[in-house]
């Protein structure tokens, strides 16, 4: 074997070898907001359910003493509750709209699957909502 058939490859240490694919889970949040379309919602708060699926992407691991590090499920939960708390929605469509607008000011999040549950609606079920998915497009218009 010859000495030069081997080449030394020098690593760059600021750049990643790694992507993580990460997913922030929140089951169950449940709330009393104003929400609804009839006379009869618009009266009194009722419970309200969400469950979110956040994914996002880090081409670095998480730092234990940073928590900007990470996409945090208590400020997701935070933003929620802030969100609804003065504001009366008519639809779950538009109260997820507004969930999205926040969550997605994180440059991080590529995908949210969010689901919203009313608990006191309709005495034949335990609850109605809605499930939608929301991508980032990472293409140029």
């Amino acid at each position: 074997m010859k000495k030069n058939e081997f080449k030394v490859v020098k690593i760059d240490k600021n750049k990643s070898l790694f992507n993580y694919e990460k997913k922030i889970l929140i089951k169950e949040l449940t709330l009393d907001l104003r929400l609804g379309y009839y006379d009869f919602e618009k009266n009194k708060p009722q419970k309200v359910k969400f469950s979110l699926e956040i994914d996002y992407e880090d081409k670095k691991p998480t730092n234990d003493k940073d928590i900007k590090s990470i996409v945090n499920y208590g400020k997701v939960v935070k933003l929620i509750t802030k969100l609804v708390k003065n504001k009366h929605y008519n639809f779950l469509e538009t109260l997820a709209e507004d969930v999205f607008d926040e969550l997605f000011k994180d440059k991080r999040i590529a995908k949210i699957t969010l689901q919203i549950e009313k608990l006191e609606i309709l005495k034949e079920c335990t609850s109605v909502g809605i499930q939608i998915t929301k991508k980032r497009s990472y293409e140029k218009l």
